[in-house]
């Protein structure tokens, strides 16, 4: 199963290499930008100069292979010095202790796989690759809550439940998409009124498109299931002829009974348009009238390569409907029956709609570790417990109502926002006083007083892929800032001004246009300062701008492992849970359309019947 594939023992052993790693390199992720220069961070951390750090960085050859062996560097470190001396060493641990590199996440296809064989789902479930619409979605949520619904509604089928619980829901995209692709009941619950009810406007809107869709639908299938009947009842007649009929049959009469068999197809269409909107129907579409009714999960899935709107929509709420000849053709006793149909059908789409109305419900609470679900829900039952980019402590209080709460049976969490994580512990080990707190989670950590540092669960929002490929950080802003640092060090003694400066990079046109703008901002006298003097610091420190360059790379690099060692001490904290069966580290989303890509899923042991 892609659940076990890691015991809490063998869990635990992959966060002690990453701990050892990060014992010797954090202090690179917690070296602050704006003390760059003040403190000059460079020579503190470093013995190689910027050039060879880009120069390893950039390339897959490895420089320094025999200075690894030394005993007395450990990643690339002088023990003695705690510099940087081997960037080679340094760039291969960390991409060896990075998840990728440690090898305990499991794909999205191997956790759906495993969701079938757990729930008994033979038909394959529903497939994935389903499109939604620029409309309501950016093309970022257009990847990402596809993905994740797939695996939430493989939660609940292995569960047996019909209910989620989407808490940081925001704007709703995806409790819309769980309620309308997989009639999933869905509360979703955020601290902001605006997000709820935008998430209404937005639920209401596309279950406006839902309708249109589900009229199309229906005269594309009647239509289609209209000409394979017909081309059926043709091949029927054709093999009573006889086969020794068509032996002797001349070549023009080939070719009158081709011509035959094409206006048969040719009527069939006509007939299914009368009265009806017509289109084209492609062969390859026609399928068996029982296909339809009993694999509907089947044809939506085939659906939705079709009309990429069709993925945010129910299966269930598309139906089939027979082929219809027009009233003129019918007896009157077929036209009274059809009349009494279309009457019970009304009112089973009455309350269809009226049902699918309450799928999908936005609530607004402040969430935590103690909050009680029934106090907010009143119809809750057993339910799986989701989070899409659930910010800070938000992830880690999902994780611990999940624990808690007898009713979760299922849990799916993607986090974000580490920096505004709370530790439980400062650097030197002593416990804070802050409560229930994010980090560490599991007790083994808890055990060993673990912390991080702000600047370093900064730097692990990080995206490594990003930056690979291409898309680099912001350095002249983050030069700026640095440099500006030096100013108010020399001139204001203001450098711990607790007023925050950087938006003012994207209004100024120039350094000096930016230092005074920030030097407003931080009511400062900027007449104290000419031009020329401003333009003096950014030329003094313009040729050592490789080193932050050079240093801001290093962070980068480094960044999987501490959201690593994040994302393991959450799932080592699921696997102490004695009620949790499986649990796992998912890559559910592309990191180069969303860097924050993998989920943390549990799934709890099943009740005694």
């Amino acid at each position: 199963m892609a659940f076990s594939n890691f015991s809490c023992n063998e869990l635990k052993e992959k966060i002690d290499d990453v701990r050892n790693f990060l014992s010797i390199s954090l202090d690179i992720a917690n070296a602050h930008t704006v003390d760059f220069y003040t403190r000059d961070v460079w020579r503190t951390f470093m013995a190689v100069d910027p050039e060879e750090v880009l120069s390893a960085v950039s390339s897959t050859h490895d420089h320094t292979v025999a200075a690894e062996m030394n005993e007395n560097i450990s990643f690339g470190f002088c023990d003695v010095t705690k510099k940087l001396v081997d960037v080679a060493a340094f760039l291969r641990a960390a991409k060896a202790l990075s998840l990728p590199g440690l090898g305990v996440c499991v794909q999205r296809a191997a956790v759906l796989e495993s969701l079938r064989v757990l729930s008994g789902d033979t038909q394959g479930g529903t497939s994935d690759a389903t499109l939604v619409p620029d409309e309501f979605m950016n093309s970022k949520k257009a990847h990402e809550v596809p993905a994740m619904s797939e695996v939430v509604a493989g939660l609940a089928r292995c569960s047996r439940v019909k209910q989620v619980i989407d808490v940081g829901s925001g704007k709703g995209y995806l409790c819309s998409f769980l309620s309308m692709q997989y009639g999933l009941q869905v509360f979703g619950i955020d601290c902001s009124i605006s997000n709820t009810h935008g998430a209404h406007e937005r639920n209401r809107k596309l279950k406006k498109f839902s309708r249109v869709y589900r009229k199309h639908d229906r005269l594309r299938i009647s239509q289609e299931v209209l000409v394979k009947d017909s081309s059926s009842r043709h091949a029927e007649k054709e093999e009573e002829i006889g086969t020794s009929e068509r032996h002797r049959a001349t070549p023009g009469q080939k070719e009158r009974d081709v011509d035959e068999r094409k206006a048969g197809i040719n009527l069939s269409s006509g007939l299914c348009g009368m009265g009806e909107i017509q289109s084209p129907v492609s062969p390859n579409l026609a399928r068996d009238h029982s296909t339809v009714l009993n694999g509907p999960g089947d044809w939506a899935s085939e659906a939705q390569s079709e009309n990429p709107f069709f993925g945010a929509l129910d299966p269930d709420i598309v139906e089939h409907v027979c082929p219809r000849l027009p009233p003129s053709l019918l007896s009157p006793e077929e036209r009274e029956r059809r009349k009494r149909e279309n009457l019970e059908r009304k009112a089973r789409d009455g309350r269809r709609n009226s049902d699918n109305d309450s799928l999908f419900s936005p609530l607004t609470s402040y969430v935590t570790a103690q909050t009680e679900l029934r106090t907010l829900i009143v119809e809750l039952e057993e339910a799986v417990m989701v989070g899409l980019h659930t910010c800070g402590d938000l992830a880690s209080s999902t994780l611990r109502m999940f624990g808690s709460e007898q009713e979760l049976r299922a849990v799916c969490n993607v986090g974000c926002c580490y920096h505004l994580l709370s530790e439980r512990f400062d650097p030197d080990g002593q416990e804070c006083d802050v409560g229930v707190c994010g980090f560490p989670m599991s007790q083994y950590l808890r055990e060993q007083a673990c912390f991080c540092g702000r600047n370093a669960r900064m730097s692990a929002c990080l995206a490594l892929e990003r930056v690979a490929a291409g898309r680099g950080l912001p350095m002249e802003s983050l030069f700026y800032r640095a440099v500006f640092h030096v100013i108010l060090q020399d001139h204001y003694d203001a450098h711990k001004s607790e007023k925050r400066v950087g938006n003012v990079y994207s209004k100024a046109s120039s350094f000096v246009d930016y230092v005074r703008r920030a030097l407003r901002k931080l009511d400062l006298d900027e007449s104290k300062l000419s031009d020329g003097v401003i333009q003096g610091y950014h030329d003094l420190y313009r040729p050592r701008l490789s080193e932050m360059v050079a240093f801001n790379l290093l962070k980068v690099t480094v960044a999987p492992c501490i959201e690593g060692l994040i994302l393991l001490d959450r799932l080592c904290y699921l696997k102490e849970q004695e009620n949790v069966r499986y649990s796992a580290l998912v890559q559910l989303f592309d990191p180069l359309l969303s860097p924050r890509c993998y989920a943390v899923v549990g799934l709890k042991s099943q009740r005694d019947s």
